[in-house]
């Protein structure tokens, strides 16, 4: 190789290319962003619109689906659903990951203000907005007090600590949970206004007509001029009590005769607590570039100045915080990288028993480590959870090489040669094979790099990572390598402990030489034994559950609580303090952030409440967080009138807080047909022991009061439609009518019926409308109140009715299992034309397993087509790739019997199994390739080959399978999600490097050995 001889000849050109390698990586490794994992710019897109009144039948027929009908046309859609429930239509549209986010967003904009006109007029204007992936909250903190109102705490979260937390570089928004947000309350008096002869609409008038600000000019004189303010508007209760509604017999009306206006929150259907007290929640959105540590740091460095901000009473803590468990896990990671490095290092010590020549590879493992960062830095990637994985497997890989060179010039200079001499001849002679090995392991990576789905796009920076890493330690092994091995390596008499460990490598290498002659005398029994691995390996990997990722232990979980239909606030939250009361109890407690109706958005499900559950850190417990919540189902389960059931939050960042593993739909064409299949196939999954917390979102039995109007009384009497519609919005749902201001912003002012007024059924037909004579009419002379049923919500998938499924998989299950059992049972009860599909987390399960599969067969098909080239053969790659079947069902093995699941680390540990055994069948090809060229007869050439190289195959070998033993092994903050990777890699090399040592030369003979090798003009000439 030119580059080698050339670095050989130059050695400090050849350090200077390492430092330079070494700057570059440590300059981009400073300027890298810190995450969780890759961030992925998912175009997703949602269409909110509300629609005051209506029901979830209008919300359907006459919002979303005019929306869908015209979204639908739009280049590139994956999936498009919506939710329609009482006043709130909303249709997520979710693009291929080929299209650019913007983009989506702008024909979304562009078909919704083309569909405008298809929407009803009453419609608030619908609100477009990109579902970011990083839109949750990295941080919640809780304000409390036991001198303030919660409306106070809301106010001053708001005005005080939501600026100061914005201004923090890094930070999107602050979001608010369980706010109080001021507004002046109207409390009427129906009674009242009756005897006025007044009606709601009259008090809205009113309010629209006296509570006005506008600009009146100025007075200018010669020298001066001022600037005329009217306050001509509304501000305090007492200012709106005493407004003047009109007049009666001459009499003026005031708000006060008939109701009173108070300072009061806007909304109080939702709440917080923290820790067993009313709390307001600040969530902070970090921007989606941003680092997620360095943005936690600041805002807790801000903390100190918060605190000293707050007035007398009033005390806040940290809910929920996202980037301890992130920070956790990178230091763990980081450590886990440590301990691969000293394991390598030992491995390369136990059989060179030199410090010099173990210097030399200890050398070239930072400088492939580092140089890898700047890899990152160009493409644009992070420090993540995912690279860092990379790189630690990346450890065994980027030293195979400099093991290889290595091994081959130490060899030389122990049988006598000059260092120099030696370098030049040893890296002439393996420069090809490790330029083979380098490209071939790129090559398995290649493919992985070009996965669609989000896996595939969060595993990307995985695979190039190493993929750059890899490529860094070729060059380096090709250049400082060899130019160290000249300048470092001395031939010397060797001492006792060397002389005694030398016997048994020597001894190793005979018995290797026996046992290979005699498998190749009987190469029946070889083949016979490898079929025997194979099927053997075949058959548990069809025993292994699947999933899409394991679980972590985060030191946080969530507890979700549904109500029935039709639930109040007040049941829910005295649900919620049940729910409370069991978490409290539990001794590994830390933090505790109950939430009723959550949603930062309203309107939001009523009957809906959640539990956030911050345990101690893992070195403070000896119970890990799965044991917690399994002994934590029966106890919430067991609570009356609610179903109530922790959550264990998914990997890879997939779902939300509500979303459990689950997610299987059922389509139909009529919800009829579609409740009779959710019926019984609920029925049916009831008695699944793998499914716990059933739940389904197609429920038809909301209780409803039903006002049907007599139109021809109202058109006799000179009463619209819509005075009806709109005086029992404004009594029985609060209207909006105007705003009005204080301390500098602007609030709500709502009209309602006092809370007293509205308590029974019949409290609505006490409701008087203002005829066209002027005489008042009560609501049940021109209606009829009856009570219904209706849909909490009705869900569209992919344009069709549908209904959802969900579930947890219940302890020594996995999804893949649940699913497959969902998916046949379904084929049992759809009606014709009935569909299946999945959601969330199980339908990128599904996608992620086909898009594996694709990619382990398309990383086989490059690695052959490379090989092909290399070796100017069709036959030899073939020999080569022989040992990855049997190296994959040692994979299996390994996590069969360690009770690991088949998910996408470990699919990703078998795809990158191809490379490090192909590795080992190169060494032995080439070289043999190389003796038969220069006219040894092909057994003798493999033996010799094989012998010679099995000393740097097992060194390579047990280099890559200590530095996995770390991740096997691995403990605290995301050590689930290593495991598996761990386990594949060290039972894939264990089998793997066994039968590559046998089954390779053994099919090479068979396939190659009558083929007459030609040595290519320049090639190096065999010692």
């Amino acid at each position: 190789m030119k580059l080698t001889e050339l670095s050989i000849e130059r050695p400090v050109l050849a350090t200077v290319m390492s430092l330079v390698i070494l700057l570059l990586g440590i300059i981009a490794f400073t300027r890298l962003s810190v995450r969780e994992y890759p961030m992925i710019d998912t175009p997703v897109v949602s269409v909110r619109t509300i629609y005051r009144g209506a029901s979830a039948e209008i919300m359907e027929s006459q919002v979303s689906q005019p929306l869908e009908d015209e979204l639908s046309g739009i280049e590139g859609i994956d999936v498009m659903k919506s939710v329609s429930r009482e006043e709130v239509s909303e249709v997520t549209v979710k693009f291929r990951l080929t299209r650019d986010p913007d983009d989506a967003a702008a024909d979304v904009r562009d078909r919704v203000a083309r569909a405008r006109d298809k929407l009803p007029d009453e419609v608030d204007e619908p609100v477009i907005s990109k579902v970011e992936a990083d839109a949750d909250p990295i941080m919640w903190l809780a304000f409390f007090s036991d001198r303030h109102s919660p409306l106070e705490v809301s106010d001053f979260a708001d005005r005080v600590v939501r600026d100061r937390l914005q201004t923090i570089p890094g930070v999107a928004t602050v979001l608010i949970g369980g706010e109080r947000r001021y507004s002046m309350r109207i409390w009427l008096d129906r009674e009242r206004l009756a005897g006025y002869g007044l009606t709601p609409l009259d008090v809205e008038t009113a309010l629209r007509r006296e509570n006005i600000e506008v600009p009146s000019g100025r007075i200018e004189s010669s020298e001066r001029e001022f600037t005329v303010l009217s306050e001509t508007d509304l501000r305090t209760p007492e200012q709106f009590d005493d407004m003047i509604i009109r007049e009666v017999n001459g009499y003026p009306v005031r708000l006060k005769d008939v109701g009173h206006a108070e300072l009061g929150a806007e909304d109080e259907r939702s709440s917080n607590r923290v820790d067993g007290a009313p709390a307001v929640g600040l969530g902070v959105v970090k921007q989606s570039t941003a680092n997620l540590l360095e943005v936690a740091r600041a805002v807790k460095a801000m903390l100190p100045e918060i605190q000293a901000a707050l007035p007398p009473g009033m005390q806040f803590k940290i809910g929920t915080d996202r980037s301890a468990f992130v920070e956790e896990s990178i230091k763990a990671v980081y450590r886990t990288l440590y301990e691969a490095q000293a394991l390598v290092v030992v491995v390369i010590f136990v059989f060179l028993r030199s410090p010099r020549a173990t210097l030399i590879p200890f050398l070239s493992i930072p400088v492939a480590i580092i140089g890898a960062f700047f890899f990152l830095y160009v493409l644009d990637f992070s420090i993540n959870i995912l690279t860092l994985l990379a790189l630690v497997l990346a450890i065994g890989l980027v030293v195979d090489d400099a093991i290889v060179v290595l091994e081959n010039i130490y060899r030389r200079i122990e049988e006598g040669l000059p260092p120099r001499q030696a370098a030049l001849a040893g890296g002439r002679e393996i420069g090809f094979a490790v330029l083979a090995v380098t490209i071939t392991l790129i090559a398995v990576f290649v493919p992985m790099a070009f996965q669609t789905g989000t896996t595939g796009r969060l595993f990307r920076e995985f695979a190039l990572a190493v993929a750059g890493a890899v490529a860094v330690s070729g060059f380096v092994a090709l250049t400082l390598v060899p130019m160290l091995c000249g300048r470092l390596l001395r031939h010397s008499s060797h001492n006792a402990a060397y002389q005694f460990t030398e016997r048994f490598f020597v001894a190793l290498n005979r018995g290797y030489e026996a046992t290979l002659r005699a498998a190749l005398r009987g190469w029946l029994l070889v083949v016979a034994l490898a079929l025997a691995a194979g099927g053997a390996g075949a058959w548990m990997f069809t025993q292994l559950k699947a999933e899409l990722a394991p679980f972590e232990d985060r030191s946080d979980f969530v507890v979700l609580a549904l109500g029935p239909e039709g639930a109040s606030y007040d049941y829910m939250f005295r649900s919620m303090l049940d729910v409370e009361r069991i978490l409290a109890a539990v001794p590994e407690m830390q933090t505790l952030f109950i939430v009723v109706s959550p949603g930062v958005q309203r309107p939001a499900p009523i009957n809906v409440g959640a539990a956030f559950a911050t345990i101690k850190p893992w070195q403070e417990r000896t119970r890990s967080q799965f044991d917690i919540t399994r002994e934590l189902a029966p106890k919430l389960g067991a609570l009356p009138g609610v179903l109530a059931f922790p959550i264990n939050r998914a990997s890879l960042g997939m779902g939300g807080y509500r979303e459990t593993p689950v997610q299987f739909v059922l389509q139909a064409d009529t919800w009829e047909d579609l409740q009779v299949a959710v019926d019984a196939l609920m029925a049916r999954a009831a008695q699944n022991p793998a499914l716990v917390n059933l739940d389904t979102d197609l429920k038809l039995n909301k209780p409803q009061l039903k006002v049907d109007v007599d139109r021809d009384k109202i058109a006799n009497l000179g009463i619209s439609a819509a005075d009806v519609g709109r005086t029992l919005e404004t009594l029985l749902g609060g209207r909006e009518v105007t705003r009005f201001k204080r301390a500098g912003k602007q609030y709500e002012v709502i009209v309602k019926l006092a809370d007293d007024a509205r308590r029974r059924p019949n409290d609505l037909t006490d409701i008087y409308l203002r005829a066209g004579d002027g005489s008042l009419v009560q609501v049940d002379n021109v209606a009829l109140l009856r009570e219904a049923v209706a849909p909490r919500e009705l869900n569209h998938f992919n344009r069709l009715r549908a209904a959802k499924i969900t579930a947890n998989v219940a302890p020594g299950h996995a999804l893949g299992e649940a699913l497959d059992w969902l998916a046949a049972e379904a084929k049992h009860v759809l009606p014709p034309g009935g569909r299946i599909d999945y959601d969330g987390v199980s339908r990128e399960f599904r996608e992620a397993s086909q898009a594996l599969a694709f990619t382990f067969g398309l990383a086989m098909v490059f690695i052959y087509l490379v090989l092909a080239a290399q070796f100017e053969s069709f036959r030899d790659p073939l020999v080569i790739l022989l040992s990855v079947p049997l190296a994959v069902a040692g994979a299996v093995a390994a996590l069969y019997y360690t009770g690991n699941t088949l998910n996408v680390y470990s699919q990703i540990g078998m795809v990158m199994l191809i490379g490090l055994t192909a590795k080992n069948g190169i060494l032995i090809v080439e070289f043999t390739r190389q003796l038969r060229a220069g006219g040894m007869a092909a057994r003798e050439a493999l033996v010799q080959a094989s012998v010679q190289r099995l000393r740097p195959i097992l060194m390579t070998s047990a280099t890559m399978l200590l530095a996995a033993v770390p991740l096997a092994l691995a403990h605290g903050a995301g050590a689930e999600t290593l495991h598996p990777i761990g386990w594949v890699i060290i039972g894939g090399l264990l089998v793997g490097t066994l039968f590559s040592l046998y089954v390779v030369p053994v099919v090479y003979l068979l396939l190659a050995g009558r083929e007459r090798v030609a040595r290519p003009a320049g090639a190096p000439q065999p010692v």
